[in-house]
């Protein structure tokens, strides 16, 4: 027969069990860790953007039709939308890293992403509406939406100089994945 102060303890040794293994999965990632995957979340990103960026200025010198050169653009700026919200989530995968500031730090990566990926969709639209029957208007409009695209891009990159980590800092110049 248990005593109670057997069954007490046995519960409370059941309780803390619970509590320790609670409390070990609310952490996050180390620092190391978080700046790994988030290299490795904007690595291809990068890629898809310099690549975006290729493609589009041939596009713009292109002997193409502007129905062509339309529909060659729309695909592009679709393309860097999807790619920065895969970055962007993978970021959000990547958990908060175990540092001070950390949910503010990942919250920028995730917010300026976020910007990026809107910014490429607001000019996948713009696109997408510019008349085709005229090649000078179009191809204004062209303009003008990448004019805006690159301001907005601009506005949305994340400001390092915040980065109130020196541990995340560190991890950023040293882990092989941001190199």
């Amino acid at each position: 027969m248990r005593t109670r102060g057997a069954a007490t303890a046995g519960k409370l040794t059941v309780v803390l069990a619970t509590l320790s293994l609670v409390v070990a999965g609310c952490g996050g990632p180390s620092p190391r860790a978080w700046a790994a995957s988030v290299c490795q979340a904007l690595t291809p990103w990068r890629a898809e953007i310099n690549k975006l960026t290729s493609s589009t200025q041939q596009q713009m010198t292109a002997q193409t039709t502007p129905a062509q050169a339309k529909e060659n653009l729309v695909r592009l700026f679709a393309g860097a939308e999807q790619a920065s919200e895969t970055a962007r989530h993978k970021v959000e995968q990547a958990g908060v890293p175990e540092t001070d500031h950390g949910e503010e730090i990942s919250a920028g990566f995730r917010a300026s992403l976020s910007k990026m990926r809107d910014a490429y969709g607001r000019a996948r639209g713009t696109i997408d509406g510019l008349d085709t029957a005229q090649a000078g208007p179009f191809y204004d409009g062209v303009r003008a939406a990448v004019d805006t695209l690159n301001k907005e891009y601009d506005a949305s990159a994340l400001d390092t100089s915040k980065l109130n980590s020196s541990e995340l800092k560190e991890a950023f110049d040293e882990v092989p994945e941001c190199r």
